[in-house]
């Protein structure tokens, strides 16, 4: 381990601590700050640990080998994701306005994540590439192995549009989608495991001795997991308190401002990978990401509300049931468009032109005007990829191929260019 390292993880250590503290003292205390400073001490301390998860799982990647270490490992790294939305889920199961707020965060997260993350990742490593090659480049070449992604996640998306049409989250959908999402783990897991390609913190703690970096990644696991748990409660209510606090529709502050607490860590990593010419193992991580977020986080909201005193269903109101209809139809526009694998700098822009645009808009009108300008161009992306769409539905029952590593939040099929810059830029497709 050199010098640089050392500096590098006591920094990053350090920095986290300073921030989780605070919400740890005023938690073990049973202390009650006002609800916009509760938010603010709360969501600082879940963020925090959100990155020490984020580092420990890209350096556990080091040490993990077979099937149920991967699939632990996975359930770990999505824990401040989901910590939050199943505390609401649960909630409502002996209080039904919470409802809403389970609704909110799970379809904010998805949003999120597609509306933000895969465009902005893929317009940096489009940007970082022309810089590069000096040459104008229009799209990028995801790998062949995310055909498999892309069809649990297309099986899925589809399966979803059960849930506006019914107006409930059903405990039957919830376990199908588990078990979906179980069957995803086990396709990654068939696969070898490549030598993964740590930056940062990450590779400061990759670069500890053998049994130190496995008592540090473990050490990271039961703190960050501590502190999330602990934090859960007081920041889910801290987001409604604050609405109410600063006059914010409670609704869309629970949509919003939680999943993007959670997912800051998933994000950035995900940026620095494609800024640093990595944009394909960086759009990889995503793409895994949204899979786990439609399949394990949907799924489990309704095994949280039975847990919680509810029903066999979470009943949603007609907001509810436009807000997810909009995130459904979201999810189908964007793997239509990049079913033959190729991420164009103009799908990358839509994505994001269209996740600003619903803002402005508060009409159930509005709303569904945006679910159908999505439909439209999702069954336009199907009728120009409709060669790759078979190729795509049969992926997840063939034979695997893709190899994968655990980034922040999720199991993911990353292929890195072990250390070669050649073989990324070849995933770029330019224009001459």
């Amino acid at each position: 381990m050199t010098r640089t390292h050392g500096w590098t993880l006591i920094r990053s250590l350090a920095l986290a601590l300073v921030f989780i503290i605070p919400a740890l003292v005023v938690r073990v205390a049973g202390l009650h700050p006002n609800p916009i400073v509760a938010l603010v001490i709360y969501g600082s301390a879940v963020v925090a640990a959100s990155f020490l998860l984020a580092w420990a799982a890209e350096a556990a990647q080091i040490d993990v080998s077979g099937g149920l270490a991967i699939a632990v490992l996975a359930l770990i790294a999505v824990l401040p994701e989901y910590a939050v939305d199943l505390y609401y889920a649960y909630t409502a199961g002996s209080n039904p306005e919470y409802v809403q707020y389970a609704a909110a965060n799970m379809t904010g997260s998805n949003r999120l994540l597609m509306g933000i993350g895969w465009p902005v990742v893929v317009l940096v490593a489009l940007w970082v590439a022309r810089r590069t090659t000096g040459q104008k480049t229009s799209k990028m070449a995801l790998d062949p192995g995310n055909r498999v992604e892309l069809g649990f996640l297309l099986i899925a998306g589809v399966i979803a549009f059960v849930i506006p049409s019914t107006g409930r989250i059903h405990l039957v959908l919830g376990v199908a989608l588990l078990a979906w999402f179980g069957f995803y783990l086990y396709k990654l897991t068939r696969g070898e495991v490549e030598e993964p390609d740590l930056i940062g913190t990450a590779a400061a703690i990759g670069a500890l001795p053998t049994r130190t970096r496995r008592r540090t990644v473990v050490a990271l696991f039961v703190i960050a997991g501590a502190v999330i748990l602990a934090c859960a409660e007081p920041f889910a209510e801290s987001l409604i308190g604050a609405g109410t606090e600063l006059g914010i529709d409670k609704f869309l502050l629970v949509q919003w401002l939680a999943p993007l607490a959670s997912e800051a860590p998933e994000f950035i990593i995900a940026i620095i990978f494609a800024s640093r010419g990595k944009g394909t193992a960086a759009i990889a991580t995503l793409i895994s990401s949204k899979v786990n977020q439609w399949t394990l986080l949907m799924g489990s909201l309704p095994i949280a509300y039975v847990a919680g005193g509810g029903g066999s269903a979470l009943v949603l109101d007609g907001r509810q049931i436009e807000e997810v209809l909009l995130t459904a139809t979201q999810t189908l526009m964007g793997i239509a468009l990049i079913l033959s694998l190729r991420f164009h700098r103009h799908t990358a822009w839509l994505l994001l032109a269209l996740f600003l645009v619903q803002f402005p808009i508060t009409s159930t009108t509005g709303r569904l005007v945006l679910c159908g300008v999505y439909g439209v161009l999702a069954i336009a992306g199907l009728v120009v990829n409709r060669r790759e769409l078979l190729p795509t539905l049969r992926a997840p029952f063939g034979a695997s191929t893709s190899a994968h590593v655990v980034d922040g939040s999720a199991i993911s099929p990353i292929r890195t260019a072990g250390g070669s810059e050649s073989r990324e830029e070849s995933q770029l497709v330019t224009d001459r």
